[in-house]
C-alpha cells in the first residue's frame, strides 16, 4: 500500500531491497553539510521489532540522518535502503500541517484518500480510541483540525501515525506536546507497537522504558549500544575508559620508540635499528585520543537577593472555573530554599496552584501573601509572549537592569543551543521551542528569588537539560515546579506535593522518598497517581497488639500527651513565625529610611552652612544600628524555625 507524503508528516516506502531480516539499512554512508563532515562511512541496521534511541549532541546529525532515511536528502556516498514494500512513518519535532479536515478525519487519513473504504469500519473506532488516549475529547473529533493549537495538531498527526501502523516509525521528540497522562498512555501503547521504532528523545525515562538499543552519533559514525539509556551510559563510560587506557599505553610505546630513534639515528652501528623503530611507529594503527565530553557549563550563575523565611502563603483560598471548584479553603506555604515538585493527575490543579502563586490567576477568595523581599518569576510555555520580537537573541538576554557580561551570556546561550550567529537572529523568526529556550535563559541569568516553573525541560535536548540542572543546583532561592521529566525531578526536587481533589499531601523527602511512601508501580506513573498516601499507617486494633503492648487507656493517655506536645510546639512555632514576620516588616521600613537618608546625603545642599548633614549622619547611624540589631533577631528567629 502506498501512503502519500505530507508536507510536514510523511508516511512512505523507500525503494531498495536488503536482507530479509533487515528493515532499514544505512550502508557506509558519508555526508557533509556546509563544509562539515557529519557522517563518514557510517552504517546502521534496524530490524523488524527493533526499538532504537538515536542520541548525540545538537548538530551531530540526528535530523540529517532522518532526512537521509526519508529520502529528503541524498548521501554523498553509500546507500540508505528500506525493505521492499515496507512503510515508513515520520513525526517531526515541530510544525505539522492541517487542512479543512476534522480531527477524526485527520487521524483516519481520509482526507488524503490513503485508506480503502472497506476498512473504514475498523479504522474509525481505532482512531477514536487513540485520540482519546492522547487526551482528545469526543466533542473534539468533528472540530476542524486547523482550528487547533500547534501542539494539538501534532497530537492529531501522532494519532494518524498510530492508526496507520507503519512498519518503521521515525519519532523526533514525540513527548514534547504531550501532557503527563497522555505521555503515560503513549509510552504504554508503544510497548505493544507491532512495528520497529527509531526515535530521538531527551526524555531518559521514556528511553529507559522503551528502547532495546541506543545509537550514538559520534566521530561521524553510528555507534550502537545494546540496552536502554542507563545501560548506554554505563557502557559508554567503560568504552571511553578502555580507549583512554589503550591510547595512553600506545603513546608510551610511541614515545619509547621515538626516543630510541632520536638517540641512535646518528650512530652508524645503530642507524638501521633507529630507522626500524620509526617504521614501526608508522605501521601502527593509531588509537584516537578520547574526545573530551561536552560538560555542563561551569560558572557561577547570578543569584537573587535573599528573601524572608516565608517566601509565599495562600490562606483560605478558593478558586473555580465557572461551576468547577478546583480549590476551596486552600492553605499553602513555601519557605525560603524549598525545592518542591507538584504531582498528581491531570486536572487536579497543579498548574492552577502554580498560577495562583505567580499571581497570574487572581485569588477569588482568601489571601495571597508574599514574604519579605520576595520577587516572583513564572516560567511557562506562554512566557514566550513576553519576548520582544524585534530584539535579537543576544539583545534579549542582555536587556536587564543589571546585565551579565556578553561572554557570559553567549556561553549560557550556547548551552541552550544558541551557538555562533544564532545569537543575532531576531526573536520573531525563532520557532516556538527556540523562544521557550530563550525565555528560560533570560530567567536563569536574571533570577527571581521565588521561581515557579511549568514543564521547563520541554524543547531541551539532553545537554541543555543537564545545563539547566547545573544552574538550578546553584540556585539559592525558592523553587516550585511541574515536570514530566523523571531524571530532572530526581536531580532537583527535595520535597514532593501531591495534589488531588483539591487536597494537598506533602512528602518531606525527595522523589525516591515519595515513590517509596506511595508504593508506586513506576516512577512515571507516580507523577499522575490519583491519590497520595499519608505518612501515617492505620492504627491496629487492641486485640492484635503484641504481648506487652500498652492497653487502650495507656494508649489514649499517650496519644493525648503527644497531641498536647504537638499543640505546644505548633503554638511556639506560630509565635516565632509572627515574630519573624514582624521583624521583616520593621527591617523593610528601616531599609527604606536608610535609602532615603543616603539619598539626602548625596545632595550638596546638605553640606552648606546650616545644612542637615550632621543630623542626617546621626539619624543614619541610629538606623544602621537598629537594622543590625533587628537583623540579628530575625536571623535568630529564622534559625529557630529551621531547627523546629
Amino acid at each position: 500500500m502506498l501512503l502519500l507524503v505530507l508536507s510536514a508528516l510523511a508516511i512512505h516506502p523507500l525503494e531498495g531491497t536488503v536482507a530479509i531480516h533487515a528493515m532499514l539499512t544505512v550502508s557506509q554512508v558519508s555526508k557533509s553539510f556546509a563544509g562539515r563532515i557529519l557522517f563518514e562511512d557510517a552504517s546502521l541496521q534496524v530490524n523488524r521489532g527493533d526499538r532504537v534511541g538515536l542520541v548525540g549532541p545538537n548538530g551531530a546529525g540526528k535530523t540529517t540522518l532522518f532526512s537521509l532515511i526519508l529520502g529528503e536528502a541524498s548521501p554523498d556516498s553509500g546507500k540508505v535502503s528500506l525493505e521492499k514494500n515496507a512503510t515508513l512513518g515520520y513525526l517531526p519535532q515541530e510544525t505539522a500541517a492541517a487542512g479543512a479536515e476534522s480531527v477524526l478525519e485527520l487521524a483516519c487519513g481520509k482526507s488524503h484518500q490513503a485508506l480503502e473504504d472497506e476498512h473504514d469500519w475498523e479504522i474509525e473506532p481505532k482512531a477514536k480510541r487513540i485520540l482519546a488516549g492522547l487526551a482528545f475529547r469526543e466533542t473534539d473529533f468533528d472540530r476542524p483540525a486547523r482550528a487547533l493549537s500547534g501542539g494539538w495538531i501534532m497530537r492529531a498527526h501522532l494519532a494518524r501515525l498510530l492508526v496507520m501502523e507503519p512498519d518503521l516509525l521515525l519519532l523526533d521528540e514525540p513527548t514534547n506536546h504531550l501532557d503527563l497522562d497522555s505521555l503515560v498512555w503513549f509510552q504504554e501503547y508503544l510497548k505493544n507497537y507491532p512495528g520497529a521504532i527509531l526515535m530521538i528523545s531527551h526524555d531518559r525515562e521514556f528511553l529507559n522504558a522503551l528502547v532495546g538499543s541506543i545509537v550514538e552519533i559520534a566521530h561521524a559514525k553510528l555507534l550502537r549500544y545494546r540496552g536502554n539509556w542507563d545501560s548506554y551510559i554505563e557502557q559508554k563510560a567503560a568504552r571511553e575508559e578502555q580507549q583512554l587506557s589503550a591510547y595512553k599505553n600506545q603513546q608510551k610505546e610511541i614515545a619509547s620508540l621515538q626516543q630510541f630513534a632520536d638517540r641512535f639515528r646518528a650512530k652508524a652501528s645503530k642507524a638501521s635499528q633507529a630507522q626500524s623503530k620509526l617504521k614501526q611507529i608508522d605501521r601502527m594503527e593509531k588509537i584516537a585520543a578520547p574526545t573530551a565530553q561536552a560538560k555542563t557549563i561551569k560558572f557561577r550563575f547570578p543569584q537573587p537577593p535573599r528573601s524572608g523565611l516565608r517566601a509565599i502563603a495562600l490562606k483560605d483560598v478558593r478558586h473555580a472555573y465557572d461551576s468547577l471548584v478546583v480549590y476551596d479553603s486552600l492553605d499553602f506555604e513555601a519557605e525560603r530554599g524549598q525545592r518542591t515538585v507538584l504531582v498528581g493527575p491531570n486536572g487536579a490543579g497543579k498548574s492552577t496552584l502554580l498560577k495562583l502563586l505567580a499571581g497570574v490567576l487572581p485569588v477569588q477568595r482568601g489571601e495571597r501573601e508574599l514574604g519579605h523581599n520576595v520577587r516572583v518569576g513564572y516560567f511557562s510555555q506562554h512566557r514566550v509572549e513576553m519576548l520582544n520580537v524585534r530584539q535579537t537573541v543576544l539583545e534579549t538576554v542582555l536587556d536587564a537592569p543589571d546585565p551579565v557580561p556578553e561572554q557570559t551570556a553567549r556561553t549560557v546561550l550556547g548551552s541552550f543551543l544558541f551557538r555562533g550567529d544564532d545569537v543575532f537572529k531576531t526573536v520573531g523568526v525563532l520557532s516556538g521551542g527556540e523562544k521557550s529556550r530563550l525565555a528560560l535563559v533570560k530567567l536563569l541569568l536574571h533570577p527571581p528569588n521565588l521561581l515557579l516553573m511549568d514543564e521547563p525541560t520541554t524543547h531541551l535536548d539532553v545537554g541543555s537539560i543537564d545545563a539547566l540542572i547545573g544552574a538550578l543546583e546553584q540556585y539559592e532561592g525558592t523553587l516550585i515546579f511541574i515536570s514530566h521529566d523523571v531524571h530532572f525531578i530526581r536531580a532537583i526536587a527535595r520535597s514532593v506535593l501531591h495534589i488531588h481533589g483539591g487536597q494537598l499531601t506533602p512528602y518531606a523527602g525527595d522523589y525516591q522518598y515519595y515513590l517509596d511512601k506511595s508504593q508506586a508501580t513506576s516512577a512515571r506513573a507516580a507523577l499522575t497517581a490519583g491519590r497520595g498516601l499519608t505518612n501515617e499507617q492505620p492504627e491496629t486494633a487492641a486485640a492484635t497488639a503484641p504481648v506487652g503492648a500498652p492497653g487502650m487507656r495507656e494508649q489514649k493517655q499517650q496519644k493525648r500527651a503527644e497531641a498536647e506536645a504537638r499543640k505546644a510546639l505548633a503554638k511556639g512555632r506560630r509565635e516565632t513565625e509572627k515574630r519573624a514576620h514582624d521583624l521583616e516588616m520593621q527591617i523593610a521600613i528601616l531599609e527604606g529610611r536608610q535609602k532615603e537618608l543616603s539619598g539626602e546625603l548625596e545632595d550638596p545642599a546638605a553640606y552648606e552652612p546650616g545644612g542637615r548633614a550632621v543630623a542626617i549622619n546621626r539619624e543614619l547611624s541610629t538606623v544602621s544600628d537598629e537594622l543590625a540589631r533587628l537583623t540579628t533577631e530575625w536571623e535568630k528567629a529564622t534559625a529557630e524555625l529551621t531547627l523546629a
